[in-house]
């Protein structure tokens, strides 16, 4: 298993500084424009936190409409939480389709303990209908949250990852500038401990996710 370990508090001035600039019209530029933090040329998929991140204290809005506090609705359940925005056309979609088919491959009694969090970055645009139609494409069962831009950038920050508002490129395009992290909590402490970049694939989250759903190290 593919993983390596860093101290809380290197990683978050790293992950702080990683953002992913995402633009609103797929291969704008034929070039991918992220970063992650990771080691450069680094071939490990999973960073495994020797002081684990507090969960955000995150009340946002559901698909449904409904509120939905982070904290109180994942207690004590694995659980995986990814910030980025629906118009985004490479590595949001990659990284939520790898989470999901990487899920199926799970025993359902995994299936329906783990659960996988979206929040948008773009909360304008992503309302919860906008969430939950693109959602359906991928995983009905993900959780996807928006609400008020400062609470949502607040509540990353907390987890090391950067997130400025949308804005418009030299092209006039709507881009989004986000980190690309997975932050993957345990049942056991609920505390964050193993963060993925935006290089792990289906068979990293395949191999790891029954340790995490058990609060396993991967």
């Amino acid at each position: 298993m593919r993983k390596k370990t860093f101290a809380a508090a290197a990683l978050l001035a790293v992950a702080s500084l990683t953002l992913s600039a995402c633009g609103s019209d797929s291969g704008a530029d034929g070039n991918p424009v992220a970063m992650v933090s990771e080691e450069a040329g680094s071939q490990k998929a999973a960073t495994v936190l020797d002081r684990p991140f507090e969960k955000p204290d995150l009340v946002l809005t559901d698909t449904r409409g409904k509120a939905y506090d982070f904290r109180e609705a994942t207690a004590g359940r694995p659980t995986l939480i990814y910030f980025g925005y629906t118009h985004c056309p490479d590595v949001c979609p990659l990284t939520m389709n790898n989470l999901a088919v990487a899920k199926k491959q799970l025993p359902q009694d995994q299936q329906d303990q783990l659960r996988i969090v979206f929040v948008t970055t773009d909360p304008e645009r992503d309302t919860s209908a906008a969430l939950g139609t693109w959602l359906k494409g991928i995983d009905s069962q993900v959780v996807g949250l928006t609400g008020d831009f400062d609470t949502i950038q607040a509540g990353a920050r907390t987890l090391g990852i950067s997130i400025d508002p949308p804005r418009k490129d030299d092209n006039g395009k709507t881009v989004s500038d986000h980190g690309t992290q997975v932050i993957a909590f345990s049942p056991k402490t609920d505390g964050g401990y193993v963060l993925y970049g935006e290089d792990a694939t289906v068979e990293d989250y395949t191999k790891d996710l029954p340790k995490i759903i058990k609060g396993e190290k991967p």
